[in-house]
């Protein structure tokens, strides 16, 4: 589990020991990649069951079984993987021991999700006695005919994982028709709902930062806590995959899923013990506590052209569009420990940096004995979740040297790569996700009522946008977004953090 391994890393730093000798493998498995020729599965899921194989973590007793429609033959495939290892997992694939074995471990069959070409052929590279895993990295409109043919051709057994990836719906009505459709032939354990932001190494280190130190968990909440801002910002605009991005929207993009999670692992109680139902119980209070929200404490983005071209219409292809590209959104928990303490989100495109983080923003203390001095105000914890992974804490000093007494703020900063230097590369988040799924951890994974309440909570927004036929704000490239995006936190008296 994560922290088997990560308690491996410390210690192995401690001790001078490789980490790559410590990392314990899972037992041998199958693995089927439906979808085995797209874009994310040549450049995600089988580069991180790469880097797994090279460090030990994959025994040389599991395969990997790529299917798609596509007609090429598994001499071909093995190809294109070994060209896609160098290409996106370029350091690992220069150990030609390592990749050439792993290469052996591929298969590859030719298989329609919906016909039954290929099906009786997939069933005979598969083990009875083994695990299997089943990533469907294919349109959502596929999970439930394949999740169907996996139960009516006997390819699924008792000890079979499915792993199906966002978007989960378009709205709670297809969100509930999806779950039902999965649930007619698995049961909830065997279906993991991946969302990578919760594989990423700073997003577990808040649940460790806040559930295994004494020094946080009394000061989080709103007695200590003014408010908590979560941001999520991408330099690139939606060029490339404008027509996709049009049918959905930072809204249901970013929000829903990504931003979702990041404020239910802040505000969440702590659970009983670190196990999957009882992390994610205390999960889906949080979205049940969401109080709704008003139609002042929401801005809508959309970023316009530089020099008349690139746009975000140009992009999507629609020159009249009405989807929106950045949201900045007030949202209000309703429980004792965070009453008055807002959570404040934003995400958006063409930003003026790439920069993911999570702010919490403390109250000043109640009683300033400095009268005279200027003010640094307000202490803040800052987890980044990219570039950059790690933690930092704003507190206030004395500006050494004579000539008065003044403040001014210094930062204690802890970057991963530098605190944890003894590894080659950060995990990326598939990596770890995927190895959960073969244990049958789904700790970081999504249960269906979880993604059904954060759907609740989003339609009444997004319907509200339609029946307006609200029009997005526009914004310059390479800002902040929207003015009014900062306007919502000065009414409020307080401002957002610069981005980047």
């Amino acid at each position: 589990m994560y922290w088997q391994l990560a308690v491996e890393r410390i210690t192995s730093r401690w001790t001078g020991q490789n980490l790559v000798s410590r990392v314990i493998p899972v037992d041998p498995f199958d693995i089927v990649i439906f979808g085995a020729t797209g874009d994310l599965a040549r450049r995600k899921i089988l580069p991180a069951l790469f880097h797994r194989f090279v460090v030990g973590q994959i025994p040389d007793e599991a395969r990997i079984i790529g299917t798609a429609r596509r007609d090429i033959n598994p001499c071909a495939f093995v190809a294109m993987v070994r060209n896609d290892l160098h290409a996106f997992a370029s350091t690992a694939a220069s150990k030609t021991e390592a990749l050439t074995r792993f290469l052996e471990r591929l298969q590859f069959v030719r298989l329609d999700a919906t016909g039954d070409m290929g099906w009786s052929d997939l069933t005979g590279f598969l083990r009875p006695e083994l695990k299997r895993a089943f990533c469907f990295s294919v349109s959502p409109t596929l999970f439930g005919p394949i999740a169907a043919k996996l139960y009516t051709t006997g390819v699924a057994h008792s000890e079979s994982r499915i792993v199906v990836e966002k978007p989960f719906g378009h709205n709670l009505y297809a969100a509930q028709q999806l779950n039902a459709s999965l649930l007619r032939n698995f049961s909830e354990r065997q279906i993991y709902r991946i969302d990578h932001y919760l594989g990423k190494e700073s997003v577990q280190n808040l649940m460790a930062l806040r559930f295994a130190n004494a020094l946080w968990e009394p000061l989080w909440n709103a007695r200590h806590i003014d408010h908590v801002q979560i941001t999520v910002a991408e330099s690139i605009g939606v060029s490339g995959r404008g027509e996709y991005y049009d049918s959905s929207g930072a809204m249901r993009d970013m929000i829903q899923n990504h931003l979702m999670q990041l404020l239910c692992l802040t505000a969440m109680e702590p659970p009983t013990r670190f196990e999957p139902n009882a992390v994610r119980d205390e999960k889906v209070k949080v979205i049940k506590a969401l109080q709704p929200v008003r139609s002042m404490d929401v801005v809508r983005g959309q970023y316009s052209a530089r020099d008349g071209k690139d746009g975000y219409r140009d992009h999507a292809g629609n020159a009249d569009s009405l989807t929106e590209c950045f949201v900045a959104l007030k949202v209000n928990v309703g429980n004792w420990r965070w009453a008055s303490a807002p959570f404040y989100l934003r995400t958006g495109k063409k930003l003026r940096a790439r920069s993911s983080e999570i702010a919490i923003m403390f109250r000043d203390p109640p009683h300033m004995i400095f009268q005279d001095s200027e003010w640094p105000r307000g202490n803040a914890l800052i987890i980044r979740l990219n570039p950059n992974e790690g933690i930092t804490l704003h507190n206030t000093i004395k500006d050494p040297g004579p000539g008065g007494f003044r403040l001014t703020d210094v930062s204690l900063d802890m970057a991963f790569a530098s605190a944890l230097g003894d590894l080659e590369k950060p995990q990326d988040a598939y990596e770890r996700l995927i190895m959960d799924v073969v244990r049958g951890d789904q700790t970081l994974f999504m249960r269906g009522d979880e993604v059904e309440a954060a759907w609740s909570w989003i339609d009444p927004i997004i319907a509200t946008w339609e029946d307006a036929r609200d029009v997005p704000l526009p914004y310059e490239p390479g800002g902040s977004g929207p003015e009014m995006a900062d306007v919502l936190l000065r009414r409020d008296g307080r401002e957002w953090r610069a981005i980047g």
